[in-house]
């Protein structure tokens, strides 16, 4: 009777604590020029999602690429989130274009295309690439494309 009771309170716990749905993935939003120095064009941006499950998990980066004005010129990093138990919640995205690489692709027209992006004072920025969701040896893939024009505040 005594092993019974355990089991049961095993199996209880177990199936309350279970991931019964993955994360919801809603959108990337909130795309935005940092900074721009000699060196780096600092980009931010957030990935929405819902959890509808008891327990937490790690969501992380997954070779998202980040294009301008279709070019491909960095990739986001993030550190690994630690997602939230029943809560809407926003994952920071981070990405660090190097200005030399900017310069080096002047064959692609990558350079003539920002400067007119700068007059115009608008770029087209596009992020492409998978987050991974893991949690208890579960893991769910995340397909991202994300294209947003962003104005140029100087």
């Amino acid at each position: 009777m005594k092993k019974t009771v355990i089991f049961l309170g095993l199996i209880l716990i177990f199936y309350s604590c279970s991931v019964q749905k993955s994360p919801v993935f809603i959108k990337v939003d909130d795309i935005e020029i940092i900074n721009i120095s000699s060196d780096t064009i600092r980009l931010s941006a957030n990935a929405y999602f819902n959890n509808p499950n008891n327990v937490g998990g790690k969501v992380f980066t997954d070779d998202i690429k980040v294009s301008i004005n279709g070019a491909e010129v960095a990739q986001v990093s993030s550190d690994v989130f630690k997602v939230p138990a029943n809560k809407d919640f926003a994952m920071p995205l981070k990405v660090a274009i190097p200005t030399k690489s900017v310069f080096e692709n002047n064959k692609n027209g990558i350079l003539g295309g920002l400067l007119n992006s700068i007059l115009n004072k608008s770029v087209k920025v596009q992020f492409k690439g998978n987050l991974n969701y893991v949690v208890l040896g579960f893991k769910k893939e995340f397909i991202i494309d994300k294209t947003e024009d962003i104005t140029i505040k100087f």
